[in-house]
C-alpha cells in the first residue's frame, strides 16, 4: 500500500486551500485476514441470546391411544383427537430451537483489535482499495480525503450535499440512493424495511457538530467522531476502503494513536 506523506486540504466549496501531513496510522499494513476476524467478533459479541419459553408447546393434557385405530401414535389432547406436543403436530414443540444459554463470543486479540482497526484506517487512505470497494468519485482527488473544519458546521443537508459534489464524492451517494431497495422477508415488518448501501463516512472531532443532523437524511451517509471509530464502522462487513472524509482536526487526533 502506498503511503503519501502530505494530502490536500479541501474547503467545503471543493478549492484546495493547504496541505497537511499524514498521520503514521496510514501506513499500517493491510490485513484483511484481521480485519475480517475483528469484524466477525465484534458481530457475534453483539448477539443478544434467544430462544422459545421452557414450556412452549408442551403445555397440553395429552396421552396416546395406541395402537390399533389406524391412526398415527402421537400425543393427543385428552379431551379430543387432535395431535399436540409433537414437533410436526400445529401447535407442538419446535424440533430443535435455538438455546438461550448457548454462548455466542467470539475471543479476540487486544493486539489484533488494535492492529485491525489500523490496518482498515489505512485502507481509507488508499484510493485503489477505495475503488475496489465500489465506491465513486473524481479521480483527481487526494487520499486520505480531508476537509477544512467548516464542514462539520454544516446546518442542512443540502449544503452537506453541495460540499460533497464540490469535493467530487456526490456520486457515491447518489450510488447509494439508486442501490436502496426493499429487503425480502421478515425484515420488513420489523422496522428495516430497506437495504441502503454504504456510502461515505464523514468523521469529524466535535461530537455536537451540526452536520450529525444534516447529514443523516443522505442515503448511506455516516458521521462518527475519532473516537467512535472501530473496525466495522471503517470497514463495513469486512470488507476494506470505505469512502471517507476527515475533517483537519480530526486528522490531527488520529495522528496520536501511534504514539
Amino acid at each position: 500500500m502506498i503511503q503519501m506523506t502530505t494530502t490536500n486540504v479541501y474547503s467545503v466549496k471543493g478549492e484546495v486551500s493547504g496541505t497537511v501531513d499524514v498521520p503514521a496510522a496510514f501506513s499500517t499494513e493491510h490485513r484483511p485476514d484481521i480485519i475480517k476476524k475483528a469484524v466477525l467478533a465484534a458481530a457475534a459479541n453483539g448477539r443478544q441470546p434467544y430462544g422459545p419459553a421452557p414450556g412452549a408447546g408442551m403445555r397440553h393434557s395429552v396421552s396416546t391411544w395406541g395402537k390399533g385405530r389406524g391412526v398415527s401414535r402421537v400425543q393427543r389432547l385428552k379431551d379430543g383427537r387432535k395431535g399436540a406436543e409433537s414437533p410436526n403436530n400445529v401447535s407442538g414443540r419446535r424440533a430443535h430451537p435455538p438455546r438461550p444459554e448457548r454462548i455466542w463470543a467470539q475471543k479476540i486479540n487486544k493486539k489484533e483489535l488494535s492492529i485491525a482497526r489500523m490496518s482498515a484506517l489505512a485502507a481509507t487512505g488508499c484510493a485503489d482499495c477505495v475503488k475496489a470497494r465500489g465506491h465513486r468519485f473524481d479521480d483527481g482527488i487526494s487520499f486520505p480525503i480531508v476537509v477544512d473544519d467548516g464542514l462539520q458546521d454544516l446546518s442542512s443537508t443540502k449544503s452537506v450535499m453541495e460540499a460533497f459534489d464540490s469535493i467530487g464524492i456526490g456520486y457515491d451517494v447518489e450510488r447509494a440512493k439508486d442501490g436502496t431497495k426493499i429487503r425480502a422477508g421478515r425484515g420488513t415488518m420489523r422496522n428495516r424495511k430497506y437495504r441502503v448501501p454504504v456510502s461515505v463516512l464523514v468523521v469529524v472531532s466535535d461530537r455536537e457538530a451540526p452536520v450529525f443532523k444534516s447529514a443523516a437524511n443522505l442515503p448511506g451517509v455516516e458521521v462518527e467522531t475519532v473516537d467512535t471509530l472501530n473496525t466495522g464502522i471503517l470497514a463495513p462487513g469486512g470488507d476494506t476502503g470505505r469512502l471517507t472524509v476527515y475533517t483537519r482536526s480530526a486528522l490531527e487526533q488520529i495522528g496520536a494513536w501511534t504514539e
